[in-house]
C-alpha cells in the first residue's frame, strides 16, 4: 500500500501493510488543496498549496520541494496525472487557469485561457465572489488528450486535444461540480458530485442525466466507482457546504448505487459518517471493491466497496481538520 493524503494541517505519506504502516507528515501548517500521485511512479507525488505554490516528492514523501515557482499560479486547487503517461501532469488554479507539465514537474507551460469561454462572466466562487478555480481536473482513461475541468463554480468545461482549446458547459451538466470519475471499462461515460446534485453522462459530457432516486443529502462532494465494477459507485455528500465541510456543524454521509438501483446510505459500516463527520474524500485502489477514504477522523479502507471499512493506524491530531485530497499510488 502506499498513498498520499492532504489532510490535519500536513501532507501524509502512508505506505507498507494497512495494519501497520510508516507514516512520514510533511508541509506542516501550510493550506493544502489537493495531492495526486501515480503507480506507475510511486515515489513521485503532487501536493497543491492555497498560498505557497506546487510542491513534489520524488522520494515518497520523505522530501518535497516546489516546482513550477516562475510559471504556475501560487493558488494550485487541482491536480491530474495522465493516464497514457506519468510524465504529463495538470494542475488547476485560482483564478482558473490550468497549467501542463510533459516531464514529471520538472518544467511547465499555461495552456490557453480558460477565461475566453462565453460563460466566464457567470462563474464565482460564494466564498470568495470576485474570483473562481478549477476546482476538478479529470483525463479520459479512453482518450487522455481529452480534459475535463470542474470551474467552481459556473460551469464543467471540456478539451478535445490536452487543453489547446476549450469547450464551454452545455446545459444539461452541473455548474458546481467538485470532483469527477471515469473508468476505462466505459467509454464515454462520466460520474460528477456537485454543489448542485450528481449527475452522469454517456457520451463524453455532451449530455447529462440525475438519477438521485435515494440520494437524500444532495450536497455532493466526492465520487468514486469501483475498479472492477464500473457501474458500482460512491458518492459523499450532505445538506449543504456547512454541514459538508466545517467540523463544528459536520453532517456527512456516504452513498452507493449499483446498475439502475436506488442510492443506499451507508452507515455503520466503520467509516464515521452523520453528525459529527465532515465529508470524506474517496480514492479507488488497483483491486475491485478497494476504495480509501479520509475525512476528519482519520484514512480508511474497503476491500468490499464499502460494506465495510477499516481505520488505518495512521496518527492523527486531536484538533480535527477536513482532508482536502487523497491519492493511492499501490
Amino acid at each position: 500500500m502506499r498513498l498520499y493524503a492532504a489532510a490535519d494541517g500536513s501532507v501524509l505519506s502512508v505506505s507498507g501493510p494497512p495494519g501497520s504502516p510508516t507514516v512520514r507528515r510533511r508541509l506542516e501548517d501550510r493550506t493544502l488543496e489537493c495531492v495526486a500521485a501515480d503507480s506507475r511512479a510511486p515515489d513521485r507525488a503532487f501536493c497543491g498549496t492555497f498560498d505557497r505554490g506546487l510542491f513534489r516528492t520524488t522520494d515518497g514523501g520523505e522530501t518535497w520541494h516546489p516546482v513550477g515557482r516562475d510559471t504556475v499560479a501560487e493558488s494550485v486547487t487541482s491536480l491530474a496525472i495522465s493516464p497514457d503517461d506519468p510524465g504529463v501532469v495538470y494542475a488547476g488554479t485560482e483564478p482558473s487557469a490550468v497549467f501542463r507539465s510533459r516531464d514529471g514537474g520538472e518544467t511547465w507551460s499555461e495552456l490557453p485561457p480558460l477565461t475566453g469561454l462565453p460563460s466566464t462572466s457567470t462563474w464565482a466562487f460564494p466564498p470568495r465572489p470576485h474570483t473562481h478555480h478549477a476546482r476538478w481536473i479529470e483525463i479520459d482513461p479512453c482518450d487522455p488528450q481529452r480534459l475535463f475541468v470542474a470551474v467552481e463554480a459556473g460551469a464543467l468545461v471540456t478539451s478535445p486535444d490536452g487543453g489547446e482549446s476549450w469547450v464551454d458547459r452545455v446545459p444539461s451538466s452541473k455548474r458546481d461540480v467538485h470532483s469527477m470519475a471515469t473508468h476505462r471499462d466505459r467509454p464515454g461515460r462520466i460520474w460528477a458530485a456537485a454543489g448542485d446534485g450528481y449527475a452522469e453522462s454517456d457520451d463524453g459530457g455532451e449530455t447529462w442525466e440525475t438519477p438521485t432516486d435515494g440520494l437524500r443529502h444532495n450536497y455532493c462532494w466526492n465520487v468514486a466507482v469501483d475498479p472492477s465494477a464500473p457501474e458500482s459507485v460512491l458518492v459523499t455528500s450532505a445538506r449543504g457546504p456547512r454541514q459538508a465541510h466545517s467540523t463544528s456543524s459536520a453532517e456527512a454521509y456516504l452513498y452507493r448505487r449499483r446498475g439502475s438501483e436506488p442510492w443506499t446510505r451507508l452507515d455503520d459500516t466503520g467509516l464515521p459518517t452523520g453528525e459529527g463527520a465532515t465529508r470524506a474524500v474517496l480514492a479507488t485502489g488497483a483491486a475491485g471493491g478497494e476504495c480509501y477514504a479520509a475525512n476528519d477522523h482519520g484514512i480508511f479502507r474497503t476491500t468490499d466497496f464499502g460494506d465495510s471499512w477499516t481505520q488505518l493506524d495512521v496518527p492523527w491530531r486531536e484538533s480535527r481538520q477536513t482532508a482536502s485530497g487523497l491519492a493511492v499510488a499501490d
